[in-house]
C-alpha cells in the first residue's frame, strides 16, 4: 500500500451544496475544484466533478485515475438516507420481553421540561421487532436457552415482508455473545443476502437501548452505503482506477470500504469527522495544541474541538434524535448554511434557517429558480461577495434578485431598509454559529477564549471574524484552501479503529491482569485489522483508555491512558486521571468516593503519509500590490456601509499583512477582514486574522514585529 499511496492524492467531500476536491501531485503541487452535489445520487457529482478536473489538467479521465494512487472520500449517503427515513427496511431480533426497547428509548426525556415532546418513529416499525426466547444473565450465564425456533420463525416473517437488514441485540450479550452468534448463522442460512448486525460484534457494551439503538442504525445504513461503495468502486475502476480508494469514517478516521460497510454507522458522519485533524495542522507551526474547527458550507455549520493535540470524541452521540454509541469526532452541527433561507414568521420576528435552498434551487442569485432569501444573498448585498468573483467567475451571481428576495422576505415584512435587512440576518446567523461554538466548549469545561478558530467552508470565512468578536476570540486561521477543507483534511488522516468491552467493576477490585488482556486482545484486533489494510507494524499506535465514573453517578467520563498502561497499569495514577478530568468538567474531585470502571477502549492507529503541500508555489504569481480595487462593505461595528479593499488573495505573500476593513477573494470563498482585525499571511500561505488591540500578545507566536509587511 505504501507504494501505491505515494501517487497522487484526491480527497473528495459530499457536501449538501457542492462536492469538494482537492489533488495533490507527488510534489506537492495542488488543484482545488468544487462542483454542485447531486442530492438524488452523490456518486454521480463525484464523477463529474474527476471528469472536470480532468479537463482542467488537459487530460482524460482516465489518465487521471491512472495516475492517481489513493482517493479518500467522505460521503453523505448514509446520513440523507436517515434524515428521509430511506434507508433499508430493517428487522430487529430482540429478547422475549424487550420488543418496544426502541420507542421506550432509555426511560429518560430528552427535554425534561417539555411535556409535548414525543419520541421519533422508530426505524423498525413494532410488526418487524420480533422476540426471541433465550436469556442470559448480567454475567452472560445462560439462564433459558436461545430458541432457534423463533429465529427460523423471525426469519419466514422477514422474508415475506421484503427486509433487507436485520440488527440482532438480545439483553446482556456484551457479556456473552453466544446467543446473537447461532441467532445470526441461522438468519444467514435463511436470508443469505440479507445484511446482518451483531449488537455483540458492534458494540459489546453495557446499556440495552443504546447497544440496540447503535446496531439498528448499522443495519439501516449497511444496505445503503454497500451498494453506494460498490458502485462508485465499479465506475472508479471502469474508468482505469486502479488504486486504493478510503473513506472517512465518524471517529476521524479512514478505513476501507469493505471496513466500513462492515460498520456502516461509522459513515454516518462520515463528512466533516476530518476537519480537526486538519485544523491541528493549520495551527500547529505557531506553537498551538488546541483549536476550534467552524466549517460553513451551503447548508450547514459544523463546529468541533481540538485540545492536547486529539480531537475530542463522544461516545453517546445522537443522529436524528437516535442514539449512536460508537465513538465519534464531537462535532456540533445547527442548521446555518449560505443556503439557510431569511424570513419573517407570523409573530413579526425574524428567522434565519434551518430550513435550506441547497445546491437547487439555491439562493435567489445563484438564478436556479430559488426565490427566497438566504444568507448567501444577504452576504452579497452586504459587499462580503462579488457577484462577477463567486467561484472564480464560474458562477455568476445575481445581485438584483438578491436584492428584490431580501426586500420582499425580510426587509418589507421588518419595516426596514435591504440593507439593514441583510445585516439582520448575517448579525443572526452569526449569533446562532456562536452558540453552537459555545456549546461545544462550554459543556466540557472549556473556555473558547483559550482556543484560535481554524475557518473552514465556503461561507465560513465570510462569517468567522464576527463569530470570534462575538466569543472574544483574537485569532483565527483561514487556510488557503478553506472552501475544500473537508477534503483536505482527509488526505492527512490515519486509519483508525475502536474497540470495547464492558467490565463494570470499581477501580480498587478490578483484576489489573485481566484488564491488560483485554487490552492485547484488543490491539491484537487492531493490529490484524490494520494488516489486512495494508498497514505495517512501524505504523500502528495505539490509543487506550477507560470509562470510569464515581459510584451512583448516571454517567461516567472516557479516561485517556498511556499506552504504557497496556503492560502495566497503576490504580493509583488511573484513579488520578480520573479525578483531575472530572474536576475539568464539572469543577470538583471527591477522592474518598469509589472510582467505578464500567468500559474498556482502545483505539488502534495505522499512520498514513501526510501529502505536504507544496508552500513554493504560492510564489507564482505573488506581487507588491494585490489589491485588485474598492468596494463598499457593510461594518458590524459602525453600523452602516464602509469603504472596504479588495485583494486577491492568490496574490498575496507569505509575510503580507493589512489592516481591516477589507475583503481578500480566494475565488472559492472571500475572507471577510473586520474593522478591528489585522491579517498577516503565515508561512503554509494561510491568513490568520487577529485583534489588532490585542497584537501585542501575538508579536512572538505570529512573527508581527519582522517578517510582515503590511500592504
Amino acid at each position: 500500500m505504501s507504494e501505491t499511496m505515494q501517487g497522487m492524492r484526491i480527497g473528495i467531500d459530499v457536501g449538501g451544496t457542492f462536492t469538494d476536491f482537492l489533488v495533490v501531485n507527488p510534489d506537492g503541487s495542488h488543484l482545488v475544484h468544487k462542483t454542485s452535489s447531486v442530492p438524488s445520487d452523490p456518486s454521480r457529482a463525484v464523477v463529474q466533478g474527476l471528469r472536470e478536473i480532468a479537463d482542467l489538467r488537459g487530460e482524460s479521465v482516465e489518465k487521471l485515475l491512472a495516475e492517481t494512487g489513493t482517493i479518500v472520500h467522505g460521503t453523505t449517503v448514509t446520513t440523507n438516507a436517515l434524515l428521509t427515513r430511506r434507508g433499508a427496511t430493517t428487522g430487529l431480533l430482540t429478547t422475549d420481553g424487550f420488543r418496544d426497547v426502541l420507542p421506550m428509548r432509555d426511560g429518560t426525556r430528552e427535554e425534561a421540561y417539555n411535556n409535548r415532546l414525543t419520541a421519533p418513529e422508530p426505524l423498525v416499525p413494532r410488526y418487524l421487532r420480533l422476540p426471541v426466547h433465550g436469556r442470559l444473565d448480567h454475567e452472560g450465564d445462560v439462564v433459558e436457552d436461545l430458541d432457534l425456533d423463533d429465529v427460523r420463525g423471525a426469519a419466514e416473517t422477514f422474508r415475506r415482508e421484503g427486509v433487507e437488514a436485520v440488527a440482532i441485540s438480545f439483553m446482556h450479550s456484551h457479556a456473552n455473545p453466544a446467543h446473537e452468534d447461532a441467532a445470526a448463522a441461522a438468519l444467514a442460512e435463511a436470508l443469505p443476502d440479507v445484511y446482518v448486525t451483531r449488537s455483540s460484534e458492534l458494540l459489546p457494551q453495557l446499556r440495552y437501548y443504546d447497544r440496540t439503538s447503535t446496531a439498528v442504525l448499522n443495519s439501516y445504513a449497511g444496505p445503503i452505503i454497500s451498494r453506494y461503495l460498490t458502485g462508485l468502486t465499479d465506475t472508479l475502476t471502469e474508468a482505469g482506477f486502479a488504486g486504493i480508494l478510503l473513506l472517512m469514517q465518524s471517529n476521524g478516521g479512514v478505513a476501507t470500504p469493505a471496513e466500513l460497510a462492515r460498520r456502516a454507522a461509522l459513515s454516518l458522519l462520515s463528512g466533516p469527522a476530518s476537519g480537526p485533524t486538519a485544523g491541528l495542522l493549520e495551527v500547529e507551526p505557531h506553537g498551538w495544541d488546541r483549536c476550534l474547527t467552524v466549517d460553513m458550507g451551503g447548508t450547514s455549520f459544523d463546529a468541533a474541538v481540538v485540545n492536547d493535540g486529539q480531537p475530542l470524541v463522544m461516545t453517546d452521540g445522537t443522529i436524528d434524535r437516535w442514539r449512536i454509541a460508537l465513538p465519534m469526532v464531537d462535532i456540533h452541527t445547527i442548521g446555518a448554511g449560505g443556503g439557510s433561507i431569511a424570513r419573517v414568521d407570523d409573530g413579526g420576528i425574524l428567522r434565519v434557517g434551518p430550513e435550506s435552498a441547497g445546491a437547487v434551487p439555491g439562493p435567489a442569485c445563484y438564478g436556479r429558480g430559488g426565490d427566497r432569501a438566504t444568507v448567501t444573498d444577504a452576504d452579497v448585498l452586504l459587499g462580503y461577495i462579488d457577484a462577477s468573483s463567486f467561484m472564480a467567475g464560474g458562477v455568476p451571481l445575481d445581485a438584483a434578485a438578491s436584492h428584490e428576495a431580501m426586500e420582499r422576505d425580510v426587509a418589507r415584512p421588518l419595516g426596514l431598509d435591504v440593507t439593514a435587512a441583510a445585516a439582520g440576518v448575517y448579525d443572526l446567523v452569526n449569533v446562532s454559529m456562536a452558540a453552537g461554538v459555545q456549546s461545544i466548549t462550554v459543556r466540557r469545561g472549556l473556555d473558547p477564549r483559550d482556543f484560535p478558530i481554524v475557518v473552514a467552508g465556503g461561507a465560513g470565512p465570510v462569517h468567522a471574524a464576527a463569530i470570534a468578536t462575538e466569543l472574544e476570540i483574537p485569532v483565527l486561521v483561514t487556510p488557503r484552501q478553506s472552501s475544500i477543507f473537508c477534503a483536505s483534511g482527509m488526505l492527512v488522516c490515519d486509519f483508525k479503529h475502536d474497540y470495547v468491552q464492558s467490565v463494570s467493576t470499581t477501580l480498587g477490585d478490578a483484576d489489573l491482569d485481566r484488564l491488560t488482556r483485554i487490552w492485547r486482545e484488543m490491539a491484537g484486533s487492531g493490529r490484524e485489522t490494520l494488516h489486512g489494510e495494508g498497514i505495517g507494524d512501524p505504523s500502528i499506535s495505539y490509543e487506550p483508555s477507560l470509562d470510569m465514573r464515581y459510584a451512583g453517578q448516571w454517567f461516567e467520563i472516557n479516561v485517556p491512558v498511556d499506552e504504557v498502561s497496556i503492560t502495566s497499569p497503576d490504580r493509583q495514577q488511573l484513579a488520578e486521571l480520573f479525578h483531575a478530568q472530572h474536576d475539568v468538567l464539572f469543577g470538583y474531585r471527591d477522592e474518598s468516593q469509589q472510582v467505578e470502571v464500567l468500559n474498556i477502549r482502545m483505539t488502534a492507529v495505522g499512520a498514513t503519509p501526510r501529502p505536504a503541500l507544496d508552500t513554493a508555489e504560492l510564489g507564482a504569481e505573488l506581487v507588491d500590490d494585490p489589491q485588485i480595487g474598492e468596494r463598499p462593505i457593510w461594518s458590524p461595528q459602525q453600523r452602516r456601509m464602509v469603504p472596504g479593499r479588495v485583494l486577491d488573495g492568490h496574490r498575496m505573500a507569505p509575510g503580507a499583512r493589512l489592516s481591516g476593513p477589507a475583503v481578500i477573494e480566494l475565488g472559492t470563498t472571500s475572507i471577510v477582514v473586520l474593522d478591528e482585525y489585522d491579517v498577516v499571511v503565515d508561512a503554509r500561505g494561510s491568513f490568520v486574522l487577529y485583534l489588532r488591540e490585542r497584537a501585542h500578545e501575538l508579536t512572538d507566536r505570529l512573527s508581527l514585529d519582522r517578517e510582515t509587511v503590511a500592504l
